[in-house]
């Protein structure tokens, strides 16, 4: 059984997105500490100068909090009206627009409930459906740290195959899956261009900005674009 665990963030890029896909169960990890300054709460879209970040306003975000003890802050329409204003000239726009409309007034106060919906929803759009869980659900040893916390989260799901996105290749070690007889691996997402509004490609944004610009065939080829290292 194919296993990924990922912290929930905002709006995620496409190798998120890929991950999900390449995998046949999906743990969200909301039950380790708050990254300031990551992607939790924030991500990038295409604005009028290049890159245009996003922010989820939150209320008493520390690092020395979990991720599902944080609250959001307040309402989204400021944020529902900046992706509206960059995108509503897209060519998918009355598509995603929607989706994305129904992710931002969503009531879900509790931030890794509120990500969880966003997730499950994104998902449901690009027709991607591994069985999900959430880590705070497990019944691990919540003592555990780091590497030896997902290899206790592989061993109660049943992993046999374990996949993380690139900047889990500082983190993990295939020696120490390997003596549980699990494979490591990683995906590395394929750099694919696509038409946006100027001639001139801007990599690295959200999967809002991907769904905008191409339609649902064209977002599950995407999908596709990765290989495992």
């Amino acid at each position: 059984m194919k296993l990924a665990i990922m912290q929930p963030y905002l709006f995620p890029y496409l190798g998120y997105f890929q991950l999900i896909r390449a995998v046949d169960a999906f743990v969200v990890y909301d039950d380790v500490n708050y990254i300031k300054g990551g992607w939790i709460n924030r991500n990038f879209i295409l604005g009028p100068r290049g890159k245009q970040l996003i922010t989820l306003q939150l209320q008493g975000a520390s690092p020395n909090k979990l991720i599902n003890t944080i609250l959001i802050g307040g309402r989204n329409t400021k944020l529902l009206r900046t992706i509206k204003q960059t995108y509503c000239k897209a060519p998918y726009f009355t598509e995603v627009y929607p989706v994305i409309e129904k992710i931002l007034n969503h009531r879900e106060i509790n931030l890794s409930r509120f990500l969880v919906y966003q997730l499950l929803t994104i998902c449901d759009y690009l027709n991607i459906q591994p069985n999900w869980y959430i880590s705070s659900s497990l019944k691990k040893n919540s003592v555990l740290r780091g590497e030896d916390k997902v290899l206790a989260i592989c061993a109660e799901l049943g992993a046999t195959h374990y996949i993380n996105l690139p900047g889990g290749q500082s983190l993990y070690k295939k020696d120490a899956f390997a003596s549980r007889q699990i494979q490591l691996s990683f995906i590395e997402p394929r750099v694919y261009a696509y038409r946006q509004f100027g001639d001139e490609f801007i990599s690295g944004l959200s999967m809002v900005d991907v769904m905008m610009f191409n339609d649902k065939t064209q977002c599950r080829a995407l999908l596709q674009e990765y290989e495992l290292v």
